[in-house]
């Protein structure tokens, strides 16, 4: 949850200098997708602000939240929540997520190599989502 931080790139750094020589580094990070992660960053904002920001995010984003994604589980027959959760409570979990931060994959990279190696990246492609890291710390020998 370092992207739920409010100092994402400051919790990155904390971790790095938890992890030992031959210890390995697992993160995930909110993919940073240009305006769009900024719209969302602003929705969350207001969310939080008070209960007129909440309830106006509410009924602005409801339709798409509940109904359209409600839709699309029926026709691909996904009804139920890959999350774990009812459509309304993972609606206010991605609302009310703030802080919320976003970094790219080469972003992350940049600030691990050389110290860790690659050990596995999966991304979401440019998508929403999380862009997942296992970074290696090499032994002292």
């Amino acid at each position: 949850v370092l992207h739920h931080t409010g100092s994402m790139w400051q919790a990155m750094e904390n971790v790095r200098r938890l992890v030992k020589p031959g210890g390995k580094l697992f993160i995930a990070l909110y993919n940073d997708q240009g305006w769009i992660s900024r719209y969302w960053m602003v929705v969350k904002r207001v969310f939080n602000a008070n209960s007129v920001g909440k309830y106006a995010m509410i009924a602005l984003h409801a339709p798409y939240l509940l109904g359209l994604r409600y839709l699309t589980r029926l026709v691909t027959g996904r009804l139920k929540d890959v999350r774990g959760m009812r459509l309304w409570n993972d609606m206010f979990d991605w609302l009310g997520g703030y802080p919320f931060e976003v970094a790219k994959a080469e972003q992350v990279l940049d600030f691990y190599l050389p110290e860790f190696e690659l050990v596995k990246l999966s991304t979401c492609g440019g998508r929403h989502g999380c862009n997942q890291f296992v970074f290696a710390k090499e032994k002292i020998e």
